[in-house]
């Protein structure tokens, strides 16, 4: 917590605000990672979502949160993303994220699978206390078409404090990189503009360097 006490006249001014949040959209450039994926069967929403949730983990501002009024640092989230289920009607799945790679894209597609399976609206917060839902990080994918701006459905702006992460349809292949829309969203108090930036080179490094490790092991 020593990094948030820094800003922690920031969060106080922000707190105050009807809606602290920021959201900012951006074009997102890394490696592309398809052929990759391809040559290894590996989903590639599910290996861009382990690259993304693992960088989230190196930048501080995305894992403060706010429970019983107080700041605190969550040290692990859960793994969870949006599907469209077999109705072609929102839904959401949930599971416990692994730090291997082909552990995680395992228990990630079966979670979709068992979410697009379902008529029932899954409730992923529904067995978690107030603590525990703290931990996560809100994910959804729209691969149909060049998103260029979002603004997710809050229950409540001043009480919001989770991260919500969305993406796009990825750009044709062109080479050794590729791009997609990017959009974040957050409590102000926590995260600058900065602080997206930051994230976004650590994704494209993450992203190289899960490529590579893999590739040389």
């Amino acid at each position: 917590m020593k990094n948030f006490e820094l800003r922690r006249d920031r969060y106080e001014v922000f707190r105050q605000f009807d809606n602290p949040l920021l959201n900012i959209s951006l074009t997102l450039e890394l490696p592309d990672f398809r052929p990759f994926c391809k040559q290894r069967g590996l989903p590639p929403f599910h290996f861009f979502l382990y690259c993304v949730l693992s960088a989230i983990e190196t930048v501080d501002n995305f894992m403060y949160r706010v429970h019983e009024d107080q700041v605190i640092k969550i040290d692990d989230f859960i793994g969870s993303f949006t599907v469209i289920n077999e109705d072609n009607n929102l839904n959401f799945a949930r599971f416990t994220r692994s730090t291997d790679l082909r552990e995680f894209i395992a228990r990630s597609v079966r979670a979709g699978q068992e979410a697009k399976a379902s008529r029932a609206l899954i409730n992923t917060n529904a067995d978690l206390t107030p603590r525990q839902a703290r931990d996560n990080i809100y994910i959804t994918c729209m691969p149909w078409f060049e998103m260029r701006a979002i603004e997710h459905p809050i229950f409540c702006h001043r009480s919001t404090d989770i991260p919500s992460l969305a993406w796009g349809k990825f750009s044709a292949p062109a080479g050794d990189t590729m791009t997609m829309p990017f959009s974040v969203q957050a409590h102000h108090g926590f995260v600058d503009g900065y602080h997206v930036h930051v994230l976004a080179q650590a994704i494209a490094s993450r992203v190289a360097a899960v490529m590579a490790a893999d590739a040389g092991a």
